[in-house]
C-alpha cells in the first residue's frame, strides 16, 4: 500500500479548512492505493537513485 497527498475538490477542501480553523491545527489529507512494487535490476535502481538525488524526491517503481 502506498499513500500520497489527496486531490480534493473545493467542497472537501473547505470542510477540512473549517476543521483546521476550529482545532487550530494544520491537517494533511492522504489517499492510499493498493499497488505492487516493480521488480527492477541494479541498473534501473541506479538510474532511479540518481534522479531522486537530482530532483530531491523519492521515486517508487510500481507495476
Amino acid at each position: 500500500m502506498l499513500c500520497s497527498f489527496s486531490t480534493l475538490d473545493n467542497a472537501n477542501l473547505e470542510v477540512i479548512q473549517a476543521l483546521e480553523k476550529e482545532l487550530g491545527n494544520t491537517l494533511l489529507s492522504f489517499s492510499c492505493h493498493d499497488i505492487e512494487p516493480a521488480v527492477i535490476d541494479d541498473e534501473a535502481l541506479s538510474k532511479i537513485s540518481e534522479l531522486e538525488k537530482k530532483l530531491g524526491v523519492v521515486l517508487v517503481a510500481v507495476q
